[in-house]
């Protein structure tokens, strides 16, 4: 009996979640106040971690920056204060250094608090094929992209679940979702942050610590110069998508307590295909899309940055 009941529960709780999916769509969640949540973004000093840090002051919260570049540190600090911004901290941590995150971590909570809203938003791509790539390089990848979020939530995590209030958010990528030629390394840092901040979720949710969101950002290229070169075969479908509007994305989505944030929105159909479809049909539209042979053209942003 008990089996018959509960297939009836997970039956009719499963139709309500699909109707609750369906409304939210048509009309957008209401957004939560962040005006005095701590914030802190990695890799602020630069691209789509400079402008969340701007923009998260400007809602009221207080942010703290860390970057490994004390110069971008400080053009982050500066620009959030022109538009206003009144309580920012930065500090120079290197993300790759388990140890180096623990240190600057124990400063942070002594000088400013307990993180409630964490951005996980440093990154680095190398570009080359797998065999041209130095083993040093491959491992820097895996330190930053990957390595960093486990030591940041080892980190912060704990507050939030004795608080019972939080916000983990992993800026991902679309290279989480779908491999492609000359970016193993950064694919492979992508799926894992992807699967990392997954399991998270589902171990806050069976803790029943409900107060602890995640949101997983899966966007495509974004134009910040990090993969300067990279073009869209079919830019109206799939377009390299512009910085200020993948910032304001993500503050809405970590705002309206969304899981999953990809971008644009046909790459949302990306697992969805790879779950059905044959290999080769699905290696016929990464090649149609201009995505197996996307990082050819790949530059990269200048040494000097």
């Amino acid at each position: 009996m008990n089996f018959f009941l509960e297939t009836l529960k997970v039956i009719v709780l499963l139709v309500y979640y699909l109707l609750e999916s369906l409304v939210f769509f048509v009309i957008p969640r209401r957004k939560k106040n962040v005006n005095g949540e701590i914030v802190l973004i990695t890799g602020a000093g630069s691209g789509i971690g400079r402008l969340l840090a701007v923009k998260f002051a400007n809602l009221g919260a207080t942010v703290v920056l860390w970057d490994i570049n004390q110069e971008g540190l400080n053009g982050t600090v500066r620009l959030a204060k022109e538009k206003g911004a009144g309580r920012v901290h930065s500090y120079v941590c290197d993300c790759s250094k388990r140890q180096d995150i623990y240190r600057v971590a124990d400063q942070v909570k002594k000088e400013v608090g307990d993180v409630s809203i964490l951005i996980n938003n440093a990154g680095i791509v190398i570009g080359k094929r797998f065999l041209d790539c130095p083993d040093s390089l491959l491992e820097k990848t895996m330190e930053v992209n990957t390595m960093a979020h486990f030591w940041t939530y080892k980190a912060f995590l704990p507050a939030m679940v004795a608080a019972n209030h939080g916000h983990l958010v992993s800026i991902a990528s679309c290279a989480g979702l779908c491999g492609t030629s000359q970016a193993s390394d950064y694919c492979a840092s992508k799926f894992a942050a992807v699967g990392f901040a997954e399991s998270i979720d589902i171990e806050m949710r069976t803790l029943r610590k409900t107060g602890v969101k995640t949101t997983i950002v899966c966007p495509y290229v974004i134009n910040t110069g990090m993969f300067d070169g990279v073009k869209s075969k079919w830019p109206r479908v799939v377009p390299a998508l512009d910085p200020e509007y993948v910032a304001e994305r993500i503050i809405s989505a970590v705002r309206q307590n969304q899981e999953v944030l990809c971008m644009p929105r046909i790459s949302y159909l990306c697992p969805f295909m790879k779950s059905f479809l044959p290999v080769k049909a699905f290696i016929l539209l990464l090649d149609y899309f201009g995505l197996l042979d996307l990082m050819n053209t790949f530059k990269g942003r200048p040494k000097k940055e």
